[in-house]
């Protein structure tokens, strides 16, 4: 499922995810849901007045007492969801990166909730706006789902991007090991892109496992495709404007770009953190596929 076919009311978030979700399953050959398990822990004595379905009657046969069957669940990931909600993130118009980054997000917490993984939400931009606890229930699913809705429906909170700050908070307010997942265009006003590198560093230090989604517009933001005629550029943080036609800054643009994310890749690589280029253009397999990929590895 694209972006660009789904309706333009984001209302229904959550049959949008689920329908996501099931047809990533239709297309596997093993179901992503295999191997959550319940697993025996130990017998205790039974209790006058409590339930008897976990009695282990096979026990009783033998000893001629009752003893209650203790299980551990198995709650396979912890995930903390962190979505970029700055201005940058609401181009381009129509089927901006937030609304893809919103309904990636739904998508990963609708899979979760079958897996009964627990998972929070964090929204953030210039500082963090909004933050969900790590759970599991259905209703904490409800809160995420409407949040995402909320944001949606949101016009943007003016005000520079600071990747880099929020995600050193965030590592330093996760004190169980979980896994950490950012939908973000790694667009940071920072004056070195090297307080980025860090703060992801920071979070890998902390024994967090990391996968960054880097949402993306491939064909603007990548690879430059405007038609040569006067445009006028509009930086959504800061508000600067400058017109120009695209092929007097295309060489110099890309050449910026590509080094950008060379080192970004680079730097991914380095530390051990999954790094994914999601483009708003194609459909959501490309969040759930790593994503389902690094969940296998951390079981």
């Amino acid at each position: 499922m694209k972006l660009q076919e789904i309706a333009v009311s984001f209302d229904h978030l959550d049959l949008i995810a689920s329908q996501a979700v099931e047809g990533f399953i239709t297309g596997m050959h093993k179901s992503p849901f295999h191997g959550f398990s319940v697993e025996f822990a130990e017998h205790r004595l039974y209790n006058t007045g409590e339930s008897t379905k976990n009695i282990d009657w096979k026990l009783f046969g033998r000893t001629d007492k009752l003893f209650v069957k203790r299980f551990d669940e198995e709650t396979n990931l912890r995930c903390h969801l962190l979505l970029d909600v700055s201005p940058s993130m609401y181009y381009p118009e129509g089927s901006t990166k937030l609304k893809f980054a919103a309904v990636a997000a739904a998508v990963l917490a609708n899979l979760m909730k079958r897996q009964r993984d627990a998972f929070g939400l964090t929204s953030f931009g210039h500082e963090i706006y909004e933050t969900l606890p790590v759970r599991s229930s259905v209703s904490h699913y409800s809160e995420v789902i409407n949040s995402l809705q909320n944001r949606l429906q949101s016009p943007p909170i003016k005000g520079s991007t600071l990747v880099a700050e929020t995600l050193d908070l965030i590592a330093e307010k996760i004190h169980r090991r979980g896994l950490v997942v950012i939908l973000s265009d790694m667009f940071d006003q920072a004056q070195d892109q090297k307080e980025v590198f860090n703060a992801l560093q920071h979070l890998r230090f902390k024994k967090h496992e990391v996968i960054v989604f880097h949402i993306v517009d491939g064909q603007t933001e990548l690879n430059f495709d405007f038609d040569n005629r006067p445009y006028k550029f509009v930086d959504p943080e800061t508000e600067q404007e400058i017109k120009l036609y695209p092929d007097d800054v295309r060489e110099s643009y890309l050449q910026n770009m590509n080094n950008y994310l060379k080192e970004l890749k680079l730097k991914c690589h380095q530390y051990n953190i999954d790094y994914v280029q999601a483009d708003v253009r194609k459909d959501f397999n490309q969040i759930l596929l790593p994503f389902f990929s690094k969940r296998k590895k951390l079981r």
